[in-house]
């Protein structure tokens, strides 16, 4: 009987410890799993969504032109401003589009997730990733044969780079040095247009801005590194025979718009009831909406080198430079409400206290003609706003 006892006792605590076992090992590897996926970067968790047979027909679907004359444009800040203004233009004349955003946390990124739900619903897709990740846009450029790159993707904003100055090297400086990378290595070459920015002016004091006017004097991080992009496109023009286009857009604005421009959060300020400061002396030339509808006389030539490569850069903005006090007068009178005005002198932040473009040469050689006044493109910019963030206007 003990001897009986004692045997059941063993396989009892045998069969316990066999269970304890197999029960540990299934949380090691459980735990493994997780601290595996945890420690994952943000490119391993883009390569993991930016992969398989399913995601490719994604990329091709949104690559095909609807119309037989249409181009290929890899789009690269998709989810942005400026970029998803872009991207509906090129798609909406039928034109092949792919977009491409890292999504960061510069201003709300709930605002670009709603950019691309727009633009997915009309065929655009828009590949979450970075344009320093070279391997990503190999991938790309060896399922799609792009004929065009617009390249929008940018650290944006003058006084951010105060707190965070590397991000512009990282974007404005790294990442356009890995796109121009891949797309001289392309097979046909694509045209690439690409955003530079009025800020290059700098502390220019002869206005209106012309593009032979010097600019060497860049007031901010965010000019020099834009700058810095005219002499890096110059320099693979005249080695790899890339055909590059810079445009120098000045203050766009409109619906969709940045929550870090003046127009986007005077009208916030306004309507909470805050006070807004007004720079003493500040003047600046508001490009008209007008400007996003330039896609379609940027594009170029479909990539065909039918002589040297061509190097641009024109002025897109507006010819009448308006006081930001009477800006405000039109967002007073547009929401119905007075603002709170504080004048206060002018730092030294970045800012610049003119801008104000010459546009002949993109009249003369892209047919460009801004037909947007201030009055009516901030009326359809606070349109927008009241009915996206569901607000109204004081009766």
């Amino acid at each position: 009987m003990t001897r009986f006892s004692s045997a059941n006792r063993f396989r009892f605590q045998f069969s316990v410890s066999k269970s304890a076992f197999w029960w540990c090992l299934f949380f090691i590897v459980l735990l493994c799993f997780v601290s595996n996926h945890l420690l994952l970067s943000d490119n391993d968790r883009r390569l993991l969504r930016n992969s398989g047979k399913g995601w490719e027909q994604r990329v091709l679907s949104s690559a095909s032109p609807r119309s037989s004359s249409g181009s290929t444009v890899l789009v690269t800040g998709a989810a942005g401003f400026i970029g998803s203004h872009v991207s509906a233009a090129l798609r909406n004349r039928g034109d092949g589009v792919v977009g491409l955003d890292n999504f960061n946390s510069y201003y709300d990124v709930s605002l670009k997730h709603d950019r691309r739900a727009m633009l997915e619903s009309s065929g655009v897709f828009i590949v979450d990733g970075d344009i320093n990740d070279q391997e990503l846009l190999k991938k790309l450029f060896s399922i799609v044969q792009f004929t065009h790159v617009m390249h929008l993707a940018a650290q944006a904003g003058v006084r951010y780079a105060m707190k965070n100055p590397a991000s512009y090297i990282d974007s404005n400086l790294s990442g356009f040095v890995n796109l121009l990378e891949v797309c001289k290595e392309a097979k046909p070459q694509p045209a690439i247009i690409w955003a530079s920015s009025s800020s290059v002016y700098g502390l220019n004091s002869k206005v209106p801005f012309s593009e032979t006017d010097r600019t060497d004097q860049p007031a901010s991080l965010y000019a020099a590194t834009k700058k810095a992009g005219e002499e890096i496109a110059h320099s693979y023009n005249h080695i790899y025979g890339l055909s590059i286009t810079g445009l120098r857009f000045f203050t766009v604005y409109g619906p969709w718009g940045r929550p870090d421009m003046a127009y986007f959060f005077f009208t916030k300020d306004i309507l909470q009831g805050n006070s807004i400061r007004i720079f003493e002396g500040g003047k600046g030339g508001v490009g008209c909406l007008a400007a996003l509808d330039t896609a379609e006389k940027s594009t170029g030539s479909g990539g065909k080198k039918m002589r040297p490569a061509q190097l641009r850069v024109y002025n897109l903005g507006n010819t009448s430079p308006v006081e930001v006090g009477s800006l405000v007068s039109i967002l007073e009178r547009l929401l119905k409400v007075k603002a709170r005005r504080v004048a206060t002198p002018m730092p030294r932040n970045g800012d610049v206290m003119y801008t104000h473009a010459d546009i002949s040469l993109a009249e003369k050689e892209l047919g460009y003609k801004p037909t947007t006044d201030l009055r009516s493109g901030l009326e359809k910019f606070v349109k927008w706003y009241l009915s996206y963030y569901n607000q109204s206007t004081v009766n």
